[in-house]
């Protein structure tokens, strides 16, 4: 309950702070955010490791964790990095480290690395951060089904500009979110380029439901996989179906859409990368590539180390495997041995 009420005085806190901001600095609503890059695609296919990864390009703007919990005062260019809202960020998330074990393992977080827009759109209180980390299932399915997102993309683009104005630079988005809502992220951001990642949905599910059970464990005594993998099923197919279904619509050009596989990431993450380079049109410069190195070399992941089997999820395989072929075959997305 603790866990929750803080989570909700952040988000109302950070809105009333930015609204008053943007009323005290009018001209901050004239800032234009210009070809925003999104990473999107199902949670856990290596959406996290590719942001963290092309953030460490300077000339790219991600929203760091530090400004997105606390985004008042706006942040200035000569304090960006010794700012001391930074180590109060980083306590609290060690803090979570603290009363959930091996947290960090399953989903790594700094102070100073890339937030993502579920944080942002929290303040909207129309976001997919909130039936993930606790147990809301009326939330899910009106958040899912009901909602109208497009207040929350708008306060998206409040945010992005309050930031900016005291930090620019050409933003850097992620979050496997935007996935279920495509139509309403374009017409918010109508030039963004989107770089959506593809990987075996079953394994998936299983990543996801193990990830949430274990956030639940913060604010619910009541939670168990099979639960989570139930919810992360429908949320994965419908968001699936929804992403398909907006790229046949034709709305956004098909230069301005890149594919990852994440078979193909895992493999060889620099040939991926100066793929996307290529595609976006970009210079991947030497110093930009050395930092991701460096960074990949700091950071080398655990590959899952068998925190999650598919057989916790208490779901027939074969009928999933039925249900994403569609998808499967539009993206030519490899099946894996399930975990």
């Amino acid at each position: 309950m603790e866990v929750a009420y803080l989570d909700i005085i952040r988000a109302l806190t950070n809105r009333l702070g930015v609204t008053a901001w943007r009323k005290e600095h009018p001209e901050i609503a004239g800032e234009p955010i210009t070809s925003p890059i999104f990473i999107v695609g199902q949670p856990r296919t290596g959406t996290t490791i590719l942001y963290d990864l092309l953030a460490q390009d300077p000339e790219l703007r991600p929203p760091l964790t530090w400004e997105v919990d606390a985004p008042c005062p706006v942040s200035r260019p000569e304090t960006y990095h010794t700012d001391p809202r930074i180590a109060q960020t980083q306590a609290t998330i060690e803090m979570s480290e603290q009363i959930i074990p091996g947290f960090l393992a399953f989903h790594p977080m700094g102070a100073l690395v890339g937030q993502e827009c579920v944080r942002i759109t929290a303040s909207e209180f129309t976001s997919m951060i909130f039936p993930v980390q606790y147990r809301l299932p009326s939330y899910a399915r009106w958040l899912m089904y009901e909602a109208d997102h497009t207040g929350a993309y708008r306060f998206h683009r409040i945010f992005l500009q309050h930031l900016q104005s005291g930090v620019p630079g050409q933003w850097l988005l992620k979050s496997p979110a935007h996935l279920w809502q495509l139509d309403k992220l374009m017409a918010e951001y109508p030039d963004a380029l989107i770089v959506q990642t593809h990987r075996d949905p079953l394994n998936v599910i299983s990543s996801i439901a193990a990830l949430t059970n274990h956030l639940r464990r913060m604010g619910s005594d009541e939670t168990n996989i099979a639960e989570c993998a139930a919810q992360s099923y429908e949320e994965i197919v419908v968001g699936l179906d929804r992403g398909m279904s907006f790229r046949d619509s034709g709305v956004v050009p098909a230069d301005r859409m890149i594919d990852v596989q994440f078979t193909d990431f895992v493999k060889d993450p620099w040939a991926t990368i100066k793929d996307i380079y290529a595609k976006l049109g970009r210079e991947l410069k030497p110093e930009a590539e050395q930092k991701m190195r460096d960074f990949l070399t700091a950071h080398p992941g655990d590959g899952g180390r068998g925190r999650y089997t598919w057989s916790d999820t208490g779901r027939d395989a074969g009928e999933m495997r039925e249900r994403v072929r569609a998808y499967q075959q539009r993206y030519d997305v490899p099946t894996e041995e399930l975990k």
